[in-house]
């Protein structure tokens, strides 16, 4: 029984396990192509919610989950979530995280990801935890989340955390494994090197198109 988490671009990812084709911030340079039973959207910005790339894996059962202001902009069987809310879809569990900034902002008060705007989600899938944090700050919610396989972290800066904060953010988390997204004009080796000096958390740079394998380690 193995679960893949495949990089698609940017904070695009697939999820696949033996029975579900999960994706999570579909946009427009994302090589997405299989038919997607779950998608999952942290927010309405378009490089995390382009409906184009939605509806060409769409199929009629799709399951969409994404906070209501993204709603006006799809179609089809969306469910809207906030923080906190947890939903079950088939055999799969989603539960909202908050996503906000604390210290990036377009304009003096002005957040570029206010609270209560976006979500992360914590997604349980073939007994793995995947945490994506959408587009946050290192924020306190972080300190609740519990037991996490691989937790999916912006390193980006302008608009969420950077290398440094994304660091004291994984140690805080403490999962198995770590993946930097959202990087924009950070190394992501710098990230890795930060990691890795402080903890035992294992830390893995998927480039576009490629795939990290979790095997379930309590079957055979």
């Amino acid at each position: 029984m193995v679960v893949s988490i495949k990089c698609l671009a940017h904070a695009s990812f697939q999820i696949t396990s033996e029975r579900k084709i999960i994706y999570i911030d579909l946009e427009n340079s994302g090589k997405a192509s299989e038919k997607a039973d779950l998608i999952l959207i942290t927010h309405s910005h378009s490089d995390h919610c382009d409906p184009e790339k939605i509806s060409f894996v769409q199929k009629e059962d799709t399951v969409i989950v994404a906070p209501q202001d993204c709603i006006s902009k799809i179609a089809g069987r969306v469910k809207s979530i906030t923080p906190g809310e947890e939903l079950i879809i088939d055999d799969v569990k989603v539960r909202a995280i908050e996503a906000y900034n604390v210290t990036r902002f377009r304009s003096p008060g002005i957040p570029y990801h206010p609270k209560g705007y976006g979500v992360g989600y914590m997604i349980i899938v073939e007994d793995k935890t995947i945490y994506h944090a959408g587009d946050t700050d290192f924020i306190p919610e972080m300190r609740q989340l519990g037991h996490v396989d691989v937790a999916l972290l912006p390193t980006g800066d302008t608009y969420t955390m950077d290398n440094v904060e994304a660091a004291k953010a994984a140690i805080v988390i403490n999962p198995k494994t770590v993946i930097p997204m959202h990087s924009w004009s950070t190394k992501r080796e710098d990230f890795k090197e930060k990691i890795e000096a402080d903890s035992n958390i294992k830390v893995v740079i998927l480039r576009e198109g490629e795939e990290l394998q979790l095997k379930n380690e309590n079957r055979k």
